[in-house]
Parts: C-alpha cells; structure tokens; sequence
C-alpha cells in the first residue's frame, strides 16, 4: 500500500503540538486530559487567558475533572501550574518546551524557561463526579516521578503512617497506589490516612482492595475524612450481613442503617444475635422486615438478652407457657355448625331402640 503524504492548504492561524507529545505523552493520557493539553497550546499560541470554568464549559467537564487533567499534565511535567500565597487559587499556567534535547534526557520534560499562559482561574470547587465525568485510569508513573514524590516533606510522613497501618515497608508499586490517590483521585493527606486505616481495620492490606475502595470513594465524591466515616457507617460488615439476611439486594437506605446502628450501638447486641432476629423475621413475614426485626431486638434487649443462650431459655419459658393454656375448640364453618349442637349418649339411644323392638 502506498505511503501518504499529510498537508495542509496554508500555514495561517495554527497550533504547533511537538512531536515528543505524540510519540510519548499521548498514548497514555484520556480524553480530557488530551483535549485540554491541546487547548492550552491553542490559547499560548493566540497569546489569550483562560480559566478553570472556561475549560469546563468548552468541554462540559466539571471543574474538577479540570484541575484533575491540569495536575496530570503537571506530574507529566509539561506544564506548572502557578497558585497564589495562599496555595489555594490558581493564577496561572506554564506550559514547558519539548525539544530535542528534553527527547535525548529524560521524558520528564526539559527544564527550559517555559512558555507562560496567563490564567487568572480560581481554584474548582469541591463537587462530586458526575455521569460524565473522566475515568479515574492509573497512570503509568516513571521513576522520576516517583522519586520527586517521595522527595516531598509531607509525603515522607504519609509514607511512614501507611507503612505503620500495612506493618512492612512499602514496595514502589504500593507507593506509586498512594501517588496515585493524591495525584489523580485528589485526595488530600488525611484522606489517605484514613482510607489505609479503613482498609486496614477491615482485614484487607492489599493495594488492590485498597485501590478499588478509593476509586468507589472518588466517584462518590467524597474529599474528606469525615464524608468517608459517613459513608463507610453504611457499608461495613454487619451492614451488609444484615441485609443479605433479611433478604435485601440493595444499598442500604439511611433509615435501614439507623436500624442497625441502635441494634449494635444503642442496643448492644453481638451480630450473631441480630442475624438471629432477622432469621425470624424472614419466616414471619415479608414486609417491612426491619420493623419487625425492631420489635423482636427491643423485646429481646427489655429481657436482658445478653447471648443466644438467653434466646434458648425464654424460647423454653414460652414454650411451657403455651402447654398450660388449653386450645381453642377447633371450629369449622359450615351450615351444619350453624346449628346449636347437643351432647347425645350413644350407648343410651341404643339401648332403648333395642327395648323398642
């Protein structure tokens, strides 16, 4: 097949991507990140401003989907990203200048003075992702960036705590899973902290688990610790044992997870004798489960049911109760029984047709 020759009609109103971004950068970046990285080099080019709020609505990405592809871009060290004394808004953008010389170093980008984007753009918003927003793809980190961000002051001691939590030294890939939550997932430090924690007070110190767990919390949009404890309050363990036992597929609803926190918290009551609750529960009835659930744990914690054996015991008492009531006269409906009934001797109304004959 024959080679083809690419042109164009004139040379008026371009942008120039270097060939470095094509060979090395592009394969391995999304969509979002793509679009912006070129829409940065079209406003250098025409020597325009922009901001956070501007890319997204040229996009319709969120403003943290922004930032996000803006710090992707910094890792990547094609850009730097300028914030005020604060540290808190960004005011503007340098874009680096890929050369030959940045191809015969290192990928990382060269160290020449960069081209600057003037961007007076305020800092994005806290929102959690929407439909639409960016996958959350792991990049493929080198080990320049690695090395930058173990570098860091405060990176040394979220490295320290997380080793603490897992109880070994972390391999490059375990440290490339928390580079990862801060570059990417945007995570701040205590975020981190807690979500190892999380993970580890659970029974799981695999990055993997660890790693799936953070991108639930990134598409939830949780940025805090706090809206972490929240969330995690309906997903732990007994949560989710209770609903598999009470016959429920679904997320727990909030009124369901107040539930089961008045049993284990307020009501004291170990899994094993909730579960047992909800044993019976599923055999009485199905409909509103939780509340009959409720009134068979209220009853149980009146009679200080304290462990199963205490179950088993007023089982018994109930059950020698039940012997010493008589049962109800079985009655069955009929036109017959419509009747008043009379008690007849038998043995009587034989003998006297006998006598009779």
């Amino acid at each position: 097949m024959a080679r083809l020759n690419i042109y164009k009609d004139n040379q008026v109103d371009s942008t120039i991507v270097p060939n470095l971004f094509i060979d090395n950068y592009m394969k391995d970046a999304n969509d979002a990140q793509l679009k912006i990285y070129l829409y940065l080099l079209r406003k250098m080019n025409a020597h325009q401003s922009t901001s956070v709020s501007d890319i997204a609505d040229m996009f319709n990405h969120t403003e943290k989907d922004v930032i996000r592809a803006l710090k992707y871009w910094e890792q990547m060290h094609l850009i730097d990203l300028d914030f005020d004394g604060s540290g808190k808004e960004l005011v503007g953008i340098h874009i680096r200048d890929l050369d030959a010389e940045t191809a015969a170093g290192t990928a990382a980008g060269a160290q020449s003075p960069p081209s600057f984007v003037p961007a007076p753009v305020p800092a994005a918003a806290a929102e959690p992702p929407t439909e639409s927003a960016s996958p959350y793809a792991k990049p493929s980190y080198s080990a320049d960036q690695l090395r930058e961000f173990k570098s860091r002051q405060d990176t040394m001691q979220l490295l320290g705590i997380a080793e603490a939590y897992i109880g070994k030294p972390l391999t490059p890939s375990e440290i490339k899973s928390i580079l990862y939550f801060s570059d990417r997932l945007c995570f701040s430090d205590d975020l981190i902290d807690y979500l190892i924690q999380y993970c580890v007070d659970n029974g799981h110190k695999s990055f993997h688990y660890i790693e799936k767990v953070a991108l639930e919390w990134a598409e939830a949009g949780i940025t805090t610790p706090e809206q972490a404890r929240e969330t995690s309050a309906r997903y732990n363990k007994t949560v989710y044992t209770v609903m598999k036992e009470l016959g429920k597929n679904g997320s727990p609803t909030s009124t369901e997870v107040g539930y089961i926190t008045r049993w284990v918290n307020e009501y004291g009551f170990s899994t094993d004798i909730i579960l047992e609750a909800c044993r019976r529960t599923v055999l009485s009835t199905d409909k509103r489960r939780f509340e009959y659930a409720e009134s068979i744990l209220n009853s149980w914690k009146t009679q200080n049911v304290h462990q199963k054996s205490d179950i088993i015991q007023l089982d018994n008492i109930y059950r020698e109760r039940r012997k010493t009531v008589p049962a109800p006269a079985k009655q069955t409906n009929n036109r017959f029984n419509q009747f008043p009934q009379n008690d007849y001797d038998f043995d009587a109304l034989e003998e006297a047709l006998l006598s009779n004959t």
